[in-house]
C-alpha cells in the first residue's frame, strides 16, 4: 500500500465520486514507488495493470483525513479539470473503488 499527500479540494472530489484519477510527476522519485506496478504485457497487444491500494491523506499528521482507494497506474496527460498541466507527463493513478474514508481530525 502506498500512501500519499492530497490537497483538500482534490480529497474531496474523490470522495464525492467526482474525481477518478489522481496525478503525481513524472520523477525519479516515483518511478521507484510505482514501477513494480505498471502495466505488463501479457500479449502482443494487451497489457494488465495490477491493483494496488492507496491511502490519499490530507495532512501529513497521522490523525489527518484519510481515503484509501484501489487504483491502477498509468502513465500519460491528465486532466486540466483536475489538475493537471496540459502537455504534461504524469503518473496517472485511476481510481477504481473508493474502499474507506477516514476523518480522524481531532479538534
Amino acid at each position: 500500500m502506498i500512501v500519499l499527500p492530497i490537497k483538500r479540494i482534490w480529497f474531496d472530489k474523490i470522495k464525492s465520486g467526482e474525481k477518478k484519477e489522481e496525478y503525481r510527476e513524472f520523477k525519479e522519485y516515483y518511478h521507484s514507488r510505482f514501477k513494480k506496478y505498471m502495466p505488463k504485457r501479457v500479449g502482443p497487444h494487451e497489457y494488465i495493470a495490477p491493483m494496488f491500494e492507496v491511502v490519499f491523506r490530507n495532512g501529513y499528521e497521522h490523525n489527518s483525513p484519510k481515503i484509501k482507494c484501489k487504483c491502477i497506474v498509468d502513465v500519460g496527460e491528465g486532466k486540466q479539470e483536475w489538475g493537471a498541466i496540459p502537455g504534461q507527463t504524469y503518473y496517472i493513478l485511476k481510481i477504481l473503488e473508493v474502499l474507506e474514508v477516514r476523518n480522524d481530525v481531532q479538534v
